[in-house]
């Protein structure tokens, strides 16, 4: 597998001199597998250039995974160019609604008043899948989806393929279940994780669904990823307070390989 970040600031796109070197859009990662299928996490402002990407290079079919329906994470699909090719196929998989479905929810956002176009008259072939606390394949590809700690109906994901795993959890609050996510990180050869607050502001923020550093350093010490990505940064973060909290949870974590997602990242698992 090989995975690419699109985008990886949290709550609300932050375009601006100060996030230059991490970037402003919000949650979007590519990974291509080792058969060569095209993965999607999340749909934030990211999708729109992956979308692009996707187009010129040809894909027509794809697997898309939402973590949740916030819309920092959904706001890039009536953008996202594949939606748009008659020739594609894309399959989004996201957890189970409590009510309606999966299905609904999107057509919904992707619809007037919120959006200009219909969602049936977006061209490309649209399948869903729905998700809760799931294991299951997609050609050779082993997905576990596992619900986390986050206001509203939430999970991450596990992709594992080849004897190699990523975990994918941009939405955690551990500081409330430090249960939550372990199934998902525990021994992940790559972890990108929640890491939106200092100590000082999550005391104020209790409950908003995002992870303290002290906490995501206690959730990284019991799970022992082999590599770390801090994800989710808050949108009031510039690039040297981004930075500065890099270097505050290397000493959480007690390691020195904990690092910054930044649009860009590219990550080789093999």
């Amino acid at each position: 597998m090989k995975t690419t970040i699109w985008g990886c600031r949290g709550s609300l796109a932050t375009p601006g001199a100060g996030t230059v070197r991490y970037g402003g859009n919000t949650s979007c990662v590519h990974v291509r597998t080792a058969s060569g299928r095209t993965v999607v996490l999340d749909a934030g402002t990211g999708a729109r250039s992956l979308g692009r990407a996707l187009v010129a290079d040809g894909v027509e079919q794809l697997d898309l995974f939402l973590t949740h329906l916030h819309l920092d994470h959904v706001e890039g699909l009536g953008f996202f160019g594949p939606l748009f090719d008659p020739a594609a196929t894309v399959t989004i998989h996201g957890p189970r609604p409590d009510e309606q479905s999966l299905e609904r929810w999107i057509a919904t956002y992707l619809s007037p008043p919120f959006f200009p176009v219909p969602f049936e008259r977006i061209p490309a072939r649209i399948e869903f899948i729905e998700v809760w606390h799931d294991r299951y394949d997609v050609d050779g590809l082993a997905i576990t989806a596992a619900p986390v700690s986050h206001p509203g109906r939430t999970v991450g994901y596990r992709l594992e393929e080849s004897g190699r795993s990523l975990a994918f959890v941009p939405d955690n609050e551990p500081g409330l279940d430090p249960e939550a996510a372990l199934e998902l990180a525990t021994g992940a050869d790559v972890l990108f994780h929640d890491a939106q607050y200092t100590e000082e502001e999550y005391a104020t923020r209790v409950g908003w669904g995002h992870a303290s550093l002290p906490d995501f350093a206690r959730l990284v010490r019991t799970a022992g990823p082999r590599r770390v990505v801090m994800f989710h940064h808050d949108p009031a973060h510039s690039d040297e307070q981004l930075e500065q909290m890099e270097r505050d949870a290397r000493g959480l974590c007690e390691r020195d390989d904990v690092q910054l997602g930044r649009e860009g990242l590219e990550i080789e698992l093999a």
